[in-house]
């Protein structure tokens, strides 16, 4: 009965602690989502690939999405005609690298700002690394589902041709890419009262969904903390290389989400190493197993294939480092 009661109270304590940041974040994504015109920011974006893929990635510090918002956003991205390394470093680093994560990792590593410093580096570096790796890929609709490659705007293509979601010009046609791969044009003129409600639609929506997660995440990590024999946890969590693996399985399968899974990952700090926290701050919000869905929605199995192996062995490699040289 006292570990029921000691699993409750961190229950509850993980949730107060995280509600807060996902509330923040939802409200900021979703006003981000209705009301930027995010073409202006495509076209400015650099063509060489290797700094693409660097924009790509601090990109998220405009649109501060999690795992679950960063693949709808990275679609509209390549359906604009953006480079392939710009929407992959997008895909793989908005989920950290944004003020609303960066933020919550500080409030929950305070104690230690390594944490957050080598999170932002490893995890911009990671990003930027796989999407100069996919810009060989020049056109990258092979990789896409047909559906969503049949709306891609071709490379040489002008960026300005379509428009964004629910902004643009007079006489202009205004398209937004919906889930189902179809073309939905709303009015080109949408005043501000229009657009309110579907912020408040968006919010609503990614709050029921997050929040379950966070709700399931926070309920796994207490089971974890009382339920599990500590001699286990602590085999396993102080090995460099063990804790690392297990924090990168346990980080995909418990997808939660990148606004606070710093939360998360504090429960385990005493009795795992620091690479392996990093690895699950770093790994999780770029592959789990609830944004492998959603990946599939964009591209085909293959191309999830090749970021999964890209992000894990590069996740592995940095945070060994830290593991072997650091602690």
């Amino acid at each position: 009965m006292n570990q029921w009661s000691n699993a409750l109270t961190l229950f509850f304590s993980l949730l107060v602690e995280a509600v807060p940041f996902l509330l923040l974040g939802v409200l900021l994504s979703s006003a981000l989502l209705i009301f930027v015109d995010e073409r202006r920011l495509i076209a400015a974006m650099p063509r060489h690939p290797l700094l693409g893929a660097l924009a790509g990635g601090l990109f998220g510090f405009l649109f501060p999405v999690c795992e679950c918002g960063n693949v709808p956003v990275a679609r509209r991205l390549l359906v604009k005609g953006a480079p392939s390394s710009v929407a992959v470093g997008f895909l793989l680093a908005a989920p950290t690298i944004n003020p609303v994560v960066l933020w919550a990792t500080w409030t929950a590593f305070q104690h230690d700002p390594s944490i957050v410093f080598f999170r932002l580096g490893f995890s911009l570096l990671i990003a930027t690394a796989i999407g100069w790796i996919f810009s060989a890929q020049v056109d990258l609709r092979p990789l896409l589902q047909s559906s969503v490659a049949h709306a891609v705007i071709p490379p040489s293509t002008s960026l300005l041709q379509s428009g964004t979601f629910m902004l643009g010009g007079s006489g202009q046609t205004i398209s937004r890419f919906g889930a189902n791969g179809a073309a939905i044009t709303p009015p080109p003129r949408v005043t501000i009262g229009e657009r309110l409600p579907l912020m408040v639609e968006n919010m609503v929506q990614e709050l029921r969904e997050l929040g379950g997660m966070l709700v399931f995440g926070s309920a796994i990590a207490s089971i974890i903390q009382v339920g599990v024999p500590r001699d286990v946890i602590l085999s396993l969590g102080q090995g460099p290389v063990t804790s690392i693996i297990a924090m990168m399985v346990l980080a995909a399968v418990v997808s939660i989400c990148s606004t606070v899974d710093s939360f998360f990952a504090l429960s385990f700090a005493s009795t795992f190493t620091s690479g392996s926290l990093l690895a699950f701050l770093i790994f999780g919000p770029m592959i789990d197993v609830k944004n492998i869905g959603l990946l599939l929605s964009v591209f085909r199995s293959r191309a999830i294939l090749y970021l999964f192996v890209l992000a894990a062995q590069l996740t592995f490699l940095l945070t060994l480092g830290v593991n072997l040289y650091l602690n």
